[in-house]
């Protein structure tokens, strides 16, 4: 898995994709945070914390890990070259989990340089330091789980199709529709007792409860089962593809 995985991030690093992807998260990010004269703006919201970064990236994460997950199975597929990647020795999941893995550490990898937001904010505190550093850390866990969510929710929809384009807007609607549609679902109030059902159903409750500063497992195993669940669907489209 090891010479795939690699193999998998050099695609990605040695092509203009991925330092795309980097440069318009962290642009985008900059700009809603410091720049545009918008709620999200710390310099104007007169509070020393990352809220707004939190809330904005997500929405980010939406549009453009579909964009670099869209080619890991539909590209394969539309030059034939998945065949010849299964009739490596390697099996479906160890495919699956390398090119997984290779997308959320270009998610990681995106993030990190975002630590600057935090030095400036604990920096530019009235007293310096006054931002929650327990919410800010658990916020970031929370952020990269539902990075990890995106990218294997990606993962799955370039396993379905062929086309690149098909992929990236099929991953972005799943990508919305269960990150903020569930809950919107919910808010309706429409559905009597299912509504905390369905509310919990989507990542947003559960990155908003991460968010609060403390890691609680009903989180924590929700995010690994949500991956688990697109991961397994991933290789029963593929299995069945192969009959």
């Amino acid at each position: 898995m090891r010479a795939l995985y690699l193999k998998e991030i050099r695609s990605f690093l040695s092509s203009i994709i991925g330092y795309i992807f980097i440069a318009i998260y962290l642009i985008l990010n900059s700009l809603f945070l410091w720049v545009f004269s918008y709620e999200t703006n710390i310099l104007q919201g007169g509070t020393a914390d990352l809220f707004p970064f939190f809330t904005i990236s997500p929405i980010i994460f939406i549009i453009l890990i579909p964009a670099i997950t869209m080619r890991s199975f539909s590209e394969e597929k539309r030059t034939g070259t998945i065949e010849l990647l299964f009739t490596r020795p390697i099996s479906d999941v160890t495919i699956i989990l390398a090119k997984y893995l290779a997308g959320l550490t270009l998610v990681l990898i995106s993030i990190l340089p975002t630590l600057i937001y935090y030095y400036t904010v604990h920096a530019l505190g009235d007293p310096v330091g006054i931002v929650d550093d327990g919410a800010t850390i658990t916020s970031y866990i929370g952020l990269f789980f539902v990075g990890a969510c995106l990218v294997a929710v990606g993962i799955f929809s370039s396993s379905v199709t062929n086309s690149q384009i098909v992929s990236f807007i099929l991953a972005m609607f799943m990508s919305w529709f269960l990150f903020l549609g569930l809950d919107l679902l919910a808010v309706y109030s429409q559905f009597g007792g299912l509504d905390y059902f369905i509310r919990n159903l989507g990542i947003m409750e559960h990155y908003e409860s991460i968010q609060r500063g403390v890691l609680d497992t009903r989180d924590i195993l929700y995010f690994i089962s949500f991956t688990l669940v697109f991961l397994i669907l991933t290789k029963l489209v593929l299995h069945a593809r192969k009959w």
